[in-house]
């Protein structure tokens, strides 16, 4: 660990230290003053309010690395939770109240807003900002919309003060021990901000996995589209895992060793090694696999359908990602699943489990057997309607010229698609 300069939270209990304040010993046995009544001079270098687990995480990771770090939170039990739990691990200065937590804090201030996104947000951004001088800096870690970080940083700007909104990936985990960090906003802040966050950001070959991505909301917009491709990755995973159970008949340790042996070559990632991991686990009451026992609704934050909207807006075809949003959409309604499956309307399963992968494939096949050769079925293809003609679409932008092309080859594709579709039937009958 790094940096480590607060060892021991005193034992006295905490109602007699919020009366008298406390202090802990440094490592060269410095006395470190939590009075919750003054505060000393300001000397943290930054401050994080909003102390759920994203949030806790975070502030330890920069305490972890040599800062000092200012807390704050409306329950004051998650702040005093935090410095018993892991006051040891770092320089923390607990705080109460708003005014307290800024006074903390040396200038420029910059203050780390970890709490949910939405109007709760705008209400600490509001409260920071009649507290803080020109020069400050708020940034929001949450995933806000980037639309309300375009707002937010026009107003907060209007008012003297930097407004940075900071896409966080990595989950809990990252959060603690480096996450990929996206800020957006002025230029000029990441220069008081950029060397704390990159300290604390995971690192490739020596290189930050943080960045300055450029102005407004433009942190929040890359965080939302990394998010929206990791709905797609999941997507194809939990496909992948359907196939291999419902047509192989694989159980769940043998969809997991695939998987492994996936994460070994190019698929490597974090999401095929945990989904490994998640497959081996068993539940002790049932003895059955755990993900066989786990509802099978998945909920969704909102950055994943953000991005099918904002892709819409922008005409640029997302179709991975938007069937994604939309499996998330079917899954969360398991009542009108159950009512479809019960009335035969759903399918079930994809057929008869073949007895191996042999059997699979020749059943696949027989299937996809064609009266026609491949090449009288190309030629027939082939002679399909041409795309309709994008005569008049010559005076658009290049982004919506390119648009109304792709549509038009879209519907063409479509249209064999559809014309394929109904030949293999005609076979299969």
């Amino acid at each position: 660990m790094h940096g480590l300069m607060f060892t021991r939270v005193a034992a006295a209990p905490f109602s007699a230290a919020h009366s008298a304040g406390f202090h802990s010993r440094g490592p060269r046995g410095k006395a470190v003053s939590m009075s919750t009544t003054s505060t000393e001079s300001p000397r943290a270098q930054i401050g994080v309010t909003g102390l759920a687990v994203m949030g806790s995480n975070i502030a330890r990771n920069f305490a972890r690395h040599g800062h000092t770090v200012a807390l704050h939170n409306r329950s004051i039990a998650k702040t005093d939770a935090l410095i018993a739990e892991h006051g040891s691990e770092g320089d923390f200065v607990r705080t109460e109240t708003v005014e307290e937590f800024v006074a903390a804090l040396q200038k420029p201030r910059r203050v780390l807003i970890m709490v949910k996104a939405g109007a709760p947000t705008d209400a600490v951004i509001e409260e920071l900002a009649n507290a803080m001088e020109p020069g400050d800096i708020i940034i929001d870690g949450g995933n806000s919309l980037y639309t309300d970080t375009i707002r937010r940083e026009a107003a907060i700007r209007a008012r003297g003060l930097h407004f940075v909104g900071a896409g966080i990936s990595g989950g809990e985990e990252g959060a603690l021990n480096g996450p990929s960090i996206m800020p957006g906003g002025p230029k000029e802040s990441y220069e008081a901000l950029g060397p704390l966050l990159e300290s604390i950001s995971a690192h490739v070959d020596g290189t930050p996995c943080c960045t300055h991505i450029g102005p407004d909301g433009s942190g929040h917009f890359v965080k939302m589209v990394h998010n929206g491709i990791e709905y797609a990755d999941m997507q194809l995973i939990g496909e992948a895992y359907n196939l291999f159970r419902d047509a192989l008949g694989y159980d769940a340790g043998q969809v997991a060793d695939v998987f492994t042996e996936w994460n070994k070559g190019t698929l490597e990632s974090y999401l095929i090694e945990i989904t490994a991991e998640v497959l081996r686990q068993v539940d002790a009451e049932t003895g059955k696999p755990l993900v066989d026992v786990i509802v099978d609704a998945a909920e969704q934050k909102g950055t994943g359908r953000w991005t099918v909207k904002s892709a819409l807006d922008l005409g640029v075809p997302v179709t991975g990602i938007a069937e994604a949003v939309f499996a998330r959409a079917l899954s969360g309604s398991r009542n009108q699943r159950a009512a479809a499956q019960a009335q035969g309307l759903a399918a079930g399963s994809l057929g008869d489990k073949p007895a191996d992968a042999e059997q699979f494939a020749a059943d696949i096949q027989a299937r996809c057997t064609r009266r026609r050769s491949w090449r009288t079925r190309r030629a027939s293809i082939r002679s399909l309607p041409a795309a309709p003609s994008t005569t008049g679409t010559s005076n658009l932008p290049t982004w919506r010229r390119s648009g109304a092309v792709a549509a038009s080859s879209v519907r063409s594709s479509s249209t064999a698609s559809r014309t394929r579709s109904t030949r293999i039937r005609a076979c299969r009958a």
